[in-house]
C-alpha cells in the first residue's frame, strides 16, 4: 500500500500547485477583454453572475455597447497590489481606457473574486457586473448614443455677401389624417414633386394620421406657392433650415452643392463625423473646403435610465470661408456669358486674387437642396455639354495667346532681339523642303518688315514660328515649364495640369506650331491668366487665389518674363486692341485701357487636319494697363460662325466697361 500512497499522493499535490491563482485568471480575462472576445470572458465570471445572465445575452449586451460608441484602442491593465494586501481573496485593480465616438474614456475598477467549485476542482472566478464596462453602467442600463450635426460655415465673397449660406425655409409636409383624395395630385402639381415619390413618403412605417410627413422644402421667397399649397386639405408648413444659394447658376461651379451621404460615402467617411442624414460637400468649394465647412459633430454617450453622462465632445460649428470673388461682377461676367459654353476667369494682376470664375453651360445648385423639377435633372446629366463639369480649370488648346509667353521666353533666352526687325514675305513659311507640303501660315502678308511689337498687333504665326524654333526644343520648353506647363497650379480649386506636347517637342515642326499656340499644348482659362501676371509685376508670375488671406501675394515663378522687355510686351498687347490692324481692335470703346491677345484656336486632330472650320474655340486675355486692377481670360466654344475670337472680344470689353 505504502509504495502507492506516495505517486497518489504527488499527483493530487500537483494537480492542486496548476490551480490558476487569482492573479493567472484576472491575467487571462484581461487578455480575452483586451481582445473584445466577451465569449471568453464569460467562461471567467462566477456561478452567481451566469445566473443573471446567459452567455449569448452578455456577449450581445457588452459587443452592442462598444460597437454603439465605436469603442477603439481599448487598453485594460492591471495594477499591483500592495504588499500588506497581497491576499488570494483581495480585489485584483485593473485600468481600463478607450478612445470612443465622444472622446477618451478611461476609469480604473476592482475585481472581486470567488473561489467555486467545478468539475475540474476549486477555481477563482470574477464576480462580474455592468461596471467593468462603464463604472455608471448598473444591470439593466441601456446606452445611448446621441450626435448633434454642427453649423455649416457660409461660403462668402469679398464683401461677406453669401455664395453658400444657411437659411430659413418653409418646409412642406402632409398629415395623413387630415387630406382628402386630392392632396397628393394637388401638392405634386404645384411643388414638382411626382406622386410616387410623395405616396412612397406616406407609405414609411413610422407615419400615423397625426405624423407630419416632410415632402419638400421651398425656396427663399416662394410666398405665392405657400398659399397656393395651403389650400389643400392635410397641408402643413413648418420653418425650417436649409443651404441656400443665392447667385444659384452665376456661381455654380465655384460653390459647388451639398447633399445627403449615401451608403457608399459612409465607408469612406469618418464615422465620428458623418452617419445617415448627415450632408457633405459634393463638388466646388462645398467639397474642397469640407472639413472647414462641417465643423465638428458634438456626441454624448449617457445611461438614459439614470441620465448620468459617460463621455462627451462638444459640438463645433464649421468655420465660413471667405473668398475674392465679386459677386457683382461675378454675375456681369455670367450674363455676357449666359448661353454659350465657354470658361471666364478674373484676377486681380498685382495679388492674384480671383474676382470671377464663370463656367457655361450650368446648373441651379439650389436644385439639389431644393428638389429637381420632373425630367430636369436627367435633361441636364444627358447634356452634351456637360453643364455639372467646370470649364475653367479644364484644358484647352490656347491658340494665339500663347504669343506673348513665346516671345518672353525666347527674350529671356536671348533667341529673340524685341528691336530686331525680321524680313517675312508672303503668307506661309517653311524652312526648307524637309517639312514637305506643310508650312506656317498667317492670316495676311501686308508686312513684310516685322518686329515683336508688329507682331504681336498682327498675331504673327509665321513670327512666333521663328521665334520657337531659334530658342530650340529644349530652352523653350524649359520657358514654358517655368510659365507653370506640367506642374500643378498652386490654387485651392483643383486644376488639371497644363500640357506641353504627348511626347516631347523633338520635332521641328511641332516645335513651330507650339510656339504660335497650336501643336498639343494644352491650357486651362485659370493657368492662362495667371500666364499674364508678369507683365504687370516687373516679370514675376504670381499664384492664383480663391480665399481672402492677409499674407503677401504669391509668387509662383520668379523673372518668367525679362523686367526690361515688358513694356515692349505691353506695347504690343495694347496695339492688338487699339491699333485698326489690331485683332481685338473692334468693338472699338474709347473709354476703356485694355492691353490683350486674342486667340482662335483651331482644333485640329492632328497636322494634317484641315477641317477646321466649324471647330474653333475663341480666346481673349486682356488686363488694364493704367488702372491694373483687372485681368480676364475668356474663352468661348464654337465661333466659327460667329466672327471667331472677336466674339469674346466684345463681352471681355464690356466687363472692362
Amino acid at each position: 500500500m505504502k509504495k502507492y500512497l506516495l505517486p497518489f499522493l504527488f499527483v493530487s499535490l500537483a494537480a492542486c500547485s496548476q490551480e490558476p491563482t487569482p492573479d493567472e485568471v484576472m491575467d487571462e480575462f484581461v487578455d480575452a477583454w483586451n481582445e473584445r472576445d466577451f465569449a471568453q470572458m464569460y467562461t471567467y465570471i462566477s456561478e452567481e453572475t451566469q445566473d443573471d445572465i446567459d452567455q449569448e445575452t452578455f456577449v450581445e449586451r457588452y459587443e452592442t455597447i462598444y460597437e454603439s460608441v465605436e469603442a477603439e484602442d481599448l487598453s485594460v491593465t492591471t495594477t499591483a497590489i500592495p504588499e500588506e494586501e497581497e491576499e488570494e481573496e483581495a480585489p485584483r485593480p485593473y485600468e481600463v481606457s478607450m478612445q470612443t465616438v465622444a472622446g477618451e474614456v478611461a476609469f480604473d475598477g476592482e475585481a472581486d473574486f470567488v473561489e467555486e467549485e467545478t468539475e475540474d476542482g476549486d477555481m477563482w472566478k470574477i464576480n462580474w457586473d455592468s461596471s467593468f464596462i462603464f463604472p455608471e453602467l448598473e444591470d439593466g442600463d441601456t446606452v445611448e448614443v446621441i450626435s448633434e450635426e454642427p453649423e455649416r460655415g457660409e461660403i462668402l465673397d469679398q464683401d461677406e455677401d453669401g455664395l453658400a449660406v444657411n437659411t430659413s425655409v418653409d418646409e412642406v409636409g402632409l398629415v395623413p389624417g387630415e387630406m382628402d383624395e386630392d392632396t397628393v395630385e394637388e401638392v405634386s402639381e404645384i411643388t414638382d414633386v411626382s406622386e410616387e415619390d410623395i405616396e412612397t413618403e406616406l407609405e414609411a412605417d413610422w407615419v400615423g394620421d397625426e405624423t407630419f410627413v416632410p415632402v419638400t422644402k421651398l425656396q427663399p421667397g416662394e410666398g405665392d406657392t405657400v398659399e397656393a399649397l395651403l389650400e389643400s386639405d392635410g397641408v402643413m408648413i413648418q420653418e425650417s433650415t436649409s443651404r441656400y444659394y443665392p447667385l444659384a447658376e452665376e456661381a455654380a461651379h465655384i460653390t459647388g452643392y451639398i447633399r445627403e451621404v449615401n451608403a457608399d460615402d459612409l465607408e469612406e467617411l469618418p464615422s465620428d463625423e458623418y452617419d445617415a442624414g448627415s450632408v457633405v460637400g459634393s463638388s466646388g468649394l462645398e467639397n474642397v473646403y469640407e472639413e472647414t465647412l462641417r465643423g465638428s459633430t458634438g456626441w454624448e454617450i449617457i445611461i438614459p435610465e439614470s441620465e448620468e453622462v459617460i463621455a462627451e465632445k462638444e459640438v463645433e460649428d464649421g468655420e465660413d470661408v471667405v473668398t475674392t470673388i465679386d459677386a457683382d461682377f461675378q454675375e456681369s461676367m455670367f450674363s455676357e456669358m449666359d448661353g454659350d459654353s465657354g470658361a471666364g476667369v478674373a484676377l486681380h494682376p498685382e495679388t492674384g486674387e480671383t474676382i470671377g470664375l464663370v463656367s457655361t453651360p450650368t446648373y441651379d445648385p439650389n436644385h439639389f437642396v431644393f428638389g429637381w423639377p420632373e425630367g430636369a435633372f436627367e435633361e441636364a446629366n444627358e447634356d452634351p455639354e456637360s453643364p455639372f463639369s467646370a470649364n475653367f480649370n479644364n484644358l484647352y488648346s490656347p491658340g494665339s495667346t500663347i504669343k506673348p509667353l513665346t516671345a518672353s521666353i525666347a527674350l529671356e533666352d536671348d533667341s529673340l532681339d524685341a528691336e530686331e526687325v525680321k524680313n517675312i514675305e508672303g503668307e506661309s513659311w517653311q524652312p526648307d523642303d524637309s517639312w514637305g507640303e506643310y508650312e506656317v501660315t498667317r492670316v495676311s502678308d501686308r508686312l513684310t518688315e516685322v518686329d515683336l511689337e508688329d507682331a504681336l498687333i498682327t498675331s504673327d504665326n509665321i513670327y512666333f514660328a521663328q521665334a520657337a524654333l531659334d530658342t530650340g526644343s529644349s530652352d523653350f520648353a524649359e520657358g514654358m515649364q517655368h510659365f507653370g506647363f506640367e506642374e500643378n497650379v498652386p490654387y485651392e480649386f483643383p486644376v488639371s495640369e497644363s500640357e506641353l506636347a504627348d511626347n516631347g517637342l523633338d520635332e521641328d515642326m511641332l516645335l513651330a506650331d507650339t510656339g504660335y499656340g497650336q501643336g498639343e499644348m494644352l491650357m486651362s482659362p485659370l493657368h492662362l491668366a495667371a500666364a499674364f501676371t508678369p507683365f504687370l509685376n516687373d516679370g514675376d508670375m504670381l499664384a492664383p487665389t480663391l480665399e481672402v488671406e492677409d499674407e503677401s501675394p504669391e509668387i509662383w515663378h520668379e523673372s518668367v518674363t525679362p523686367s526690361e522687355d515688358i513694356d515692349i510686351i505691353t506695347e504690343g498687347l495694347r496695339g492688338v486692341v487699339e491699333d485698326d490692324q489690331g485683332s481685338a481692335y473692334e468693338p472699338v470703346m474709347d473709354d476703356i485701357t485694355i492691353a490683350g491677345k486674342t486667340g482662335t484656336a483651331e482644333l485640329k486632330t492632328s497636322q494634317e487636319d484641315e477641317n477646321t472650320e466649324d471647330l474653333q474655340n475663341g480666346w481673349f486675355v486682356a488686363y488694364d494697363y493704367e488702372d491694373e486692377g483687372l485681368l480676364v481670360s475668356m474663352m468661348i466654344e464654337d465661333v466659327a460662325d460667329r466672327g471667331g475670337s472677336a466674339y469674346t472680344v466684345e463681352k471681355v470689353k464690356h466687363l472692362f466697361e
